[in-house]
Order: structure tokens, then C-alpha cells, then sequence
């Protein structure tokens, strides 16, 4: 049986019950502790330094992040879906049953996801889902779960946009596309075999009865009256519906929309003349191929991919009668503690050099950031129960509130659904912020969740996050000054090392006339996304007032803002949320 190296509950109820136990008066000592009353905070720019950094008094909130390590021999699956979908083909008047571009462009992000990770050796699709399988010994971010499902997730749904224009190029994306993930263990390649028959079968049996469906609907059915036709048939009545009324031959539609697609990994030997004078030499190259053969989880479709077998296994026989409720018991469905504040957390993955290839302004980009916050909105307005975010340079925080019921709390749904739908939105909105510059290669993010019990610890965390930001922001407007002034970046950061913050402002003023505390506040202070309302007068007088989403760049470390704030972080009472539920 599979399984991932997690806290115990037991631990993790002990841990919470312990940390609820801050008073507000020791974290009030913690505040007056670190504050610092002649400077205000700021976003991290990409210069590493953290090492030279004092600890800040909040980071005992990290004790409640938990390991979520998929434990060796399991073989990892990381299965995407599509997030409403249906409605997205809708909008976007996609062809029925199958559209043929829409299937290419979902194939060729498949394709790119392959070229851009080593440790990805094959791929199977249809319709909106594809799953990714990792070589067996594979060390791809030491095997963490909610990294690899959210980096993997992300990554697709980037390229999903990014290569839009590609196989529409006459149709603007109408609704912001996103996916769904989560990880699927393998302890075996047997396992493995009949997931991936598992897979192809509903491909099959899905497209076999899409297609009766929709071409009854086009000879003039309605959509119930189609339902009706085909509820409870069996495969051989559907392709005598097919046959009968409209003249299709079910085996001679095209194999992707029958079969799927299977995109792999193989080696080719390719020969190589290194010197005019000496003879050519064989060398071994990997590439990516896609096939779409009739049965991938067959040992003679194995078999003819001998990188396969040397990167995964091999399979022993052929798989026959696949029941779902088997396959279900290896797909981990980690749902988080109830009664507490869940936090997503999502980071740019490489953004350092992601932000040196776009040409990013440092220490900060103004439009960067603000490119950021406006994927934050979005977010927001498409989850009700996110209630608060804060942001700084290429990481936001989530909060859901204490009684979501998001995806019945499944920690993979949640923080993948979250990555890509930001993800999807900072590529979609690129070109408001930088309508001069050409997005060079689509950027990726990874996510976790993590669950804190008391008012008291989701303040701290955030009062940690703006602490990192001023911390971080401090050192790298020092560090990027000292490089425009001509200083190599060895010798800016051997110059900052071990300086304090009255250091760091007075080498600011007196080389660089730099007033820190007048420099941006969004630099400063970071970026809050919350629900507020606006008031619409008439007149001089409030005639009514709606909820709208607002950025702003408060102190959230002080009890001012979230005194004029109370119903962001609201509770429900166990018993209150307990007695709904029932």
C-alpha cells in the first residue's frame, strides 16, 4: 500500500494545541520585540542573501508546515484535470465531440512538460486530463508532493495559454482556463499497468459515447432526449447507433480521439562526426515521440520502447478486467485538519532567472509586482473562500477561512487549483504590465498548504511574511545600488555582510542620497488582497455599498489594520460549522 511521509495526527493535534497556548500578550511581546518604529517593510528582490539575515521572531510558525514526501520504491503519477472544463469548451465553441486543435494544443504543453523535466519519461492523455509519470528512482524535488503536483500543474497550464494563439489563431481565450492535479502512487509496475489501462478504457468509453451523444443532438435531438437514447447502453448498441443512423464506423474515427495520446521518452542512436580526420562515432540522444497505439499498458507496446523498461520496469503480462475501486485506494486524498485556517502558499519557480532573462528592473519591478497582485484579484474572485492574500515580490499567501469546505479541504485540489488558475492569469495579463516586452518562456510557481489553529498563529504568520519582506527588500536595494555604483556583486555582498538595518539605511543616505522609508510603499510594506466595500454615492449620499476585492500596502504586523478589518479573519465555531454540516 503507498504512502507519503507525513506528522501523525495525534503529533499534529499536540503541536496546535500547544502553539494555541500564545497569549496575547506574548505575542504582543513578540512585536514590540522586533519592531522597528523608523522603518517600514518591503518585497525581496532576487538576490540571495538570507544566510547573513537575523531570524525573525515569527518563524516559529514554520514548525507547523509538514513533510509530504512520496516515499521510495512508489512510482509517481501527477494526474491533471481540467478545472469546468465543459464550460470552458462552451465559451470557447470548441467542435463536438472533439475538437482536433484543442487536443493538439493539450498534447504539444504535454510535449514541453516532457522537454523541460529529464525525470519525466511518458505521458497519457485525452480529453482535458494528462498524466505524468516519473522515472523510478527519481529525486525531483526529493520527491515532495505538493511541490511536484503544483510545479507540474502550473507549468501546463502556463504553456496552456502561452500556446493558445498557436492552434487558435483567429479565436481570443474567452475564460481564464485552469487545471487541477494530484499524485497518484504507483508501488508497482503493476500498479502502474493498470492505471495506465484504467486510463485508455474511459478515453474509449467516454469518446464512444460522447459521440453518439452529440451527433443525435446534431440530427436535431435535444440534449435530454439524447441522454434518454443512450442511458444504459453498452458498447456494441452504441456503435450500431453509430453505424445505422449516421454511417460511422466507430474504428475508423481518428486514433486520438479513440485511443489518446501517449507522449515518450526514447533514445536514438545517431551518428557524429566530431573531426574531419577521424571517423564518425554513434551517440545515444533522448526525444520525445508521441504514438497513439491502441493499448499503452499492453507488455508489446512496452516492450518496443526499451527506455521504458530501463526507466520504469517492465511489465510482466498483459492486464485484463481493471476495477476502479482497486486504483482508487493508491490515489492519496490528504484532506487537512477541520476548524483551522488553511494557507496556500505559492512561490515562482527559478524566478531569479526568469526575472533576468524578462529584463525585471532591480531590485524591484513596479509592474512586476503589480502583475502579481492583479493574478492575486483574480484569485480571490474566483474563490469565494480566500479571504485575505499578501504578496511579495515572486510569492503569495492564501488564506482560506476556518470553515471552508473548498473541495472537502483535499490538499492537492486546493493548492493546485490555486497555482494554476494564478498561473493562467499573470500569463493572460502579461501584456497589460509590459506591452513592450514578449514573454520569453512561460513561468511556473509550486504551492503548499498549511493548516494553523488560533487568530494568534495566522497573525504571526503573516507578521513573518512582512518581517522576510522588509528584511529582504532592505539588503537588495543595498546590494543593487552597490552594483549600479560599480561594485562586482562579490564585493556588495562582502560589504553587507553581517550589517544591521541602521547600517544598511545609513549606507543607503550617505553613498546614494536614499531615503529608505520614502521609497515605494509597495517596495516597503508588501501587498494586501482582501474583500472590502465600497460605498456608491448619489448625491453626497451613500445609496448602497457591494463587496469588491482591493489591494492596499498596510503594516500587518500591528493590531491597526486588522482592527479596521475584523470580519477578514471571522470565525465559526466547531459546533456551529459541526451542526451545518449535518
Amino acid at each position: 500500500m503507498p504512502y507519503t511521509h507525513m506528522k501523525s495526527l495525534p503529533a499534529l493535534l499536540f503541536l496546535f494545541s500547544t502553539a494555541a497556548n500564545i497569549t496575547p500578550q506574548r505575542r504582543q511581546f513578540r512585536r514590540r520585540q522586533f519592531r522597528l518604529p523608523d522603518i517600514a517593510f518591503t518585497s525581496p528582490a532576487p538576490c540571495c542573501a538570507k544566510a547573513d539575515m537575523a531570524n525573525s521572531k515569527y518563524e516559529y510558525v514554520k514548525s507547523f508546515e509538514s513533510e509530504d514526501e512520496v516515499m521510495y520504491p512508489n512510482l509517481i503519477v501527477v494526474r491533471i484535470d481540467g478545472r469546468n472544463f465543459a464550460r470552458f469548451s462552451e465559451v470557447n465553441e470548441f467542435e463536438k465531440p472533439n475538437d482536433e486543435r484543442a487536443l493538439n494544443l493539450m498534447n504539444s504543453c504535454a510535449t514541453s512538460v516532457l522537454e523541460k523535466y529529464p525525470d519525466i519519461i511518458l505521458a497519457y492523455g485525452f480529453n482535458d486530463e494528462y498524466s505524468f509519470i516519473f522515472k523510478k528512482e527519481t529525486k525531483f524535488y526529493q520527491r515532495r508532493a505538493s511541490k511536484i503536483l503544483s510545479l507540474i500543474v502550473s507549468f501546463f497550464t502556463s504553456l496552456y495559454v502561452a500556446k493558445w494563439n498557436e492552434f487558435f489563431p483567429h479565436a481570443e481565450m474567452r475564460f481564464t482556463p485552469s487545471f487541477k492535479s494530484r499524485i497518484v502512487c504507483c508501488p508497482s509496475m503493476e500498479v502502474l499497468q493498470a492505471y495506465l489501462a484504467w486510463r485508455q478504457r474511459e478515453c474509449h468509453s467516454k469518446n464512444q459515447y460522447n459521440t453518439c451523444f452529440w451527433m443525435l443532438v446534431k440530427s436535431g435531438k435535444s440534449e435530454t432526449e439524447a441522454y434518454n437514447i443512450l442511458k444504459g447502453t453498452q458498447k456494441q448498441e452504441q456503435n450500431e447507433i453509430l453505424f445505422q443512423q449516421f454511417g460511422i464506423n466507430y474504428k475508423n474515427l481518428p486514433s486520438m480521439y479513440r485511443q489518446g495520446s501517449c507522449i515518450l521518452k526514447t533514445e536514438v542512436d545517431e551518428t557524429v562526426k566530431i573531426h574531419d580526420k577521424e571517423s564518425p562515432v554513434k551517440r545515444s540522444r533522448k526525444m520525445v515521440k508521441t504514438v497513439h497505439s491502441e493499448n499503452i499498458a499492453s507488455r508489446s507496446f512496452w516492450n518496443d520502447y526499451s527506455y521504458l523498461c530501463k526507466e520504469l520496469g517492465c511489465f510482466e503480462q498483459n492486464v485484463n478486467n481493471i476495477k476502479h475501486e482497486y486504483l482508487k485506494l493508491f490515489q492519496s486524498e490528504n484532506k487537512l485538519l477541520p476548524f483551522t485556517w488553511i494557507v496556500i502558499r505559492i512561490d515562482g519557480s527559478h524566478f531569479h532567472r526568469f526575472s533576468e532573462v524578462q529584463g525585471f528592473e532591480k531590485p524591484n519591478d513596479e509592474q512586476a509586482l503589480k502583475l502579481m497582485n492583479v493574478s492575486a484579484v483574480a484569485v480571490l474572485e474566483e474563490f469565494n473562500d480566500i479571504v485575505f492574500a499578501y504578496g511579495v515580490s515572486d510569492e503569495y499567501s492564501f488564506v482560506l477561512k476556518k470553515n471552508s469546505q473548498l473541495y472537502q479541504r483535499r490538499a492537492s485540489e486546493i493548492v493546485s487549483a490555486v497555482v494554476s488558475f494564478f498561473s493562467s492569469t499573470y500569463v493572460i495579463k502579461w501584456k497589460e504590465f509590459f506591452p513592450e516586452k514578449e514573454l520569453k518562456y512561460p513561468p511556473n510557481f509550486d504551492g503548499r498548504a498549511v493548516c494553523y489553529p488560533s487568530y494568534e498563529i495566522i497573525r504571526d504568520y503573516f507578521a513573518w511574511r512582512q518581517v522576510d519582506c522588509h528584511i529582504n527588500n532592505q539588503y537588495n536595494t543595498c546590494f543593487w545600488m552597490l552594483v549600479k555604483s560599480g561594485k562586482s556583486t562579490r564585493e556588495a555582498q562582502s560589504l553587507l555582510k553581517g550589517t544591521q538595518a541602521l547600517e544598511k539605511n545609513q549606507m543607503l543616505s550617505q553613498l546614494f542620497g536614499i531615503d529608505y522609508n520614502t521609497l515605494p510603499v509597495i517596495f516597503r510594506n508588501g501587498s494586501s488582497v482582501f474583500w472590502d466595500k465600497e460605498m456608491v454615492t448619489d448625491n453626497g449620499v451613500v445609496a448602497k455599498s457591494h463587496k469588491k476585492v482591493v489591494v492596499d500596502h498596510p503594516n500587518i504586523i500591528e493590531d491597526d489594520f486588522w482592527g479596521a478589518h475584523p470580519l477578514i479573519l471571522e470565525t465559526t465555531s466547531p459546533r456551529s460549522l459541526s451542526l451545518s454540516l449535518t
